[in-house]
């Protein structure tokens, strides 16, 4: 009996153009929801990972990004993500990773997305691009407010472990399956399936892919999915994972601003 297979992508710049928290800076600044010090520190932190951060550089990023949303409201977060998620997220998707999905998809493979950023956007674009499983990071959550530690963080290694984990509860055939991602961070990832692929890499993850003859791809046309790239309908994501200190940011700046009446 044949084995299942599936296709994994990283999120940030393989899927989306750039960071999912850049992708909500300027709200977060012109709602006032952070102080000038904070937001030029986040700025910087998106900066640095725009430019291919390494671990100790991500580790810091989480670190500053988890404080930051601590006491934040879980239910405010959600309503933001799902009322804003098409005209701040959806121009930034690659029409070549949507393309991509769908002869995956065709060639009845799982679509799965691992990423480091949290459910609260990482679900919702899984559900927008017809995902099949989503693994994402988790904040801890107490009384319906974020603490600011991490249950969960999908990252670096951790990635491959969730993979593997997928591949003894699924059934996925890793050898057969394909993964995709722009960092470095991700080679454990792309290590544990038999077609792995470097999209828009870093410095070193094209190095890497160079010394193992792993191909390299290159998006370079995000565009508005609903108005150029018909999309899959729409189906639940059966494994998501958590919350990124970034879209609750955004979450609390939307809620501030429509008390305000501003939206």
């Amino acid at each position: 009996m044949t084995r299942p297979t599936a296709a994994f992508f990283d999120l940030d710049k393989t899927i989306i153009a750039k960071s999912s928290t850049l992708a909500f800076s300027r709200e977060f600044q012109a709602g006032g929801l952070i102080s000038r010090r904070a937001m030029l520190r986040s700025a910087y932190a998106q900066f640095v990972f725009t430019g291919g951060a390494d671990h100790d550089q991500m580790d810091k990023m989480r670190e500053f990004m988890s404080q930051l949303c601590a006491g934040w409201d879980v239910a405010t977060v959600r309503e933001i993500v799902h009322d804003t998620l098409n005209n701040i997220v959806e121009p930034l998707v690659y029409a070549e990773a949507v393309t991509l999905m769908e002869e995956h998809r065709e060639a009845g493979r799982d679509i799965v997305i691992v990423s480091a950023s949290g459910s609260e956007v990482v679900e919702p674009i899984g559900q927008m691009l017809g995902a099949d499983r989503v693994v994402a990071t988790r904040m801890e959550i107490a009384d319906g407010k974020y603490t600011g530690n991490i249950d969960y963080y999908a990252y670096a290694e951790e990635k491959a472990r969730a993979i593997e984990h997928l591949a003894e509860t699924v059934g996925y055939d890793l050898a057969e399956s394909y993964a995709y991602s722009d960092s470095v961070t991700d080679v454990h990832m792309l290590k544990v399936v038999g077609h792995p692929f470097a999209v828009n890499p870093d410095r070193e993850l094209r190095r890497i892919a160079t010394a193992n003859d792993w191909p390299v791809l290159s998006f370079v046309r995000p565009v508005a999915l609903r108005r150029h790239v018909p999309l899959p309908p729409a189906k639940p994501t059966l494994a998501a994972l958590a919350v990124g200190g970034a879209v609750a940011a955004g979450g609390v700046m939307w809620a501030n601003r429509r008390r305000r009446g501003a939206v």
